[in-house]
Formats: structure tokens, sequence, C-alpha cells
């Protein structure tokens, strides 16, 4: 975590305001897109700036259509995150883009007047390989997995960036992991998941499994992924 993740955290107090999503599981290191129009989460906003700028994406269980006005199951897990930049419209709705700060475990809910569903959570330190030899060979295991599934050019340019930047494999990890098309369920295990070894390992048996005749790659050409909607 850099020092400006940190002093963002350092503000924070325990408690979150959460933002649940059917679609999207969030990572920290990456900056994700929003637009908010729903009154509930116009609230949640106008909140989170007036306070530390932190707000929690996390996301809903399957079955969320059936309550989704409501209060629909959670997953355990989410990420929060920092306002890095925000835009009021007019009509009260938000542009921002928000920067993943840290994974969290939710302890409770916690009951208030808002419009929003706020949480006590358990903040979860980001986890490093002590072995370089290790992080080394895993980085490379990614690369081979994953850079033949594109084509030259674009997209594979970018990747093979990352591979090549000064990243820890755990961010790696969780950016690769957050931006490339892979099944939601699957995010969110290895969001949950301690090792970083099972972190990769998932994400490359995930590559290794796809079906050529329904490859979602084929369709991939956003990277990073466009605006989420609330």
């Amino acid at each position: 975590m850099n020092h400006e993740d940190q002093m963002a955290l350092n503000n924070f107090g325990g408690i979150t305001r959460l933002f649940p999503l059917p679609n999207l599981v969030f990572f920290p290191g990456t900056v994700q897109p929003l637009h908010i129009f729903e009154q509930r989460y116009r609230q949640l906003m106008d909140h989170t700036l007036e306070d530390n700028r932190l707000m929690s994406l996390i996301l809903l269980k399957p079955g969320w259509e059936n309550d989704y006005e409501g209060r629909p199951e959670l997953h355990s897990m989410g990420c929060i995150g920092h306002v890095l930049a925000e835009q009021k419209l007019s009509d009260g709705r938000y542009n921002l883009l928000l920067r993943g700060l840290s994974r969290f475990r939710i302890i409770e809910e916690v009951a208030t007047s808002f419009l929003y569903r706020s949480a006590r959570i358990e903040l979860i330190p980001a986890v490093e390989m002590s072995c370089l030899n290790t992080a080394m060979k895993l980085r490379q295991h990614l690369s081979s997995s994953i850079l033949p599934r594109f084509p030259d050019g674009g997209i594979r340019d970018q990747l093979k960036e990352l591979f090549q930047s000064e990243l820890t494999i755990s961010s790696l990890t969780d950016i690769l992991t957050y931006a490339l098309p892979i099944p939601m369920m699957i995010k969110q295990k290895i969001l949950e998941s301690q090792s970083i070894e099972e972190r990769a390992a998932l994400l490359v048996e995930t590559f290794d499994n796809l079906d050529p005749q329904i490859d979602p790659l084929s369709k991939f050409k956003q990277f990073p992924p466009k605006f989420s909607l609330n």
C-alpha cells in the first residue's frame, strides 16, 4: 500500500458505508469509475464526501433480484475504497473514481437512520511473498497462461506492461482478476483467498479451462473496465 492509500485509511473508524453491486468485485490497488443515481446512494455519496471520502464496494449474493430495494444478502468480504475525484451533476447524480485500499470482512451490519446500509468491518492487511524466486515463478506462470489468449497489440501490450512492471505479485494478481473477463464468483473467491499462491493458481486455472467455443476474451475490448452503474 502506498503512502496516500495509508493516509486515507488513517481516517477510518471501523464502520463503513456499503455500496452493494450485483456485477462487480472490487480489489485493492484498482480504480473503478462509478455512476451513482439511486437516491439511497446519492445520500451515501453526500455523507462520504462530508466525512472521510471512504466507502466500500461489496458483491450481492445470487438471488438479489428478489429483494434489491430492501436488504439482499451480501458476501462477507469486499473492498474499501477512497474517492479520488467526483462530479456532482445538477440533478444530484454523481460520477466518481474510487480507488481500492484494502480487503475487509464484515463483522456485523449496523442499524442507522440512513437510506443506505452500513457495517462494522475488519480490515484485512495485504500479504506479500517473502521469497523472490517464488514470486518470479508465479509471475511467469501467470504471463504464460494469460498473454497467449490475446492477439498482438492493444490489450496484450497493456498486459505485457503490467507483467514487466514493478508491481508485487499480490497487486498484479488483484489487478488482473479485477480487470479481466472471468466469472464473477471466481473473482469473489480470489478476493476472499488469503494465499497469494492460491489466488494466482485460481487465475491460471480459470484461463486454462476457458472453453474456446464460448471464450469471453474474443469480445473483450475494454481495459480497464468501463463505468459501473448502481
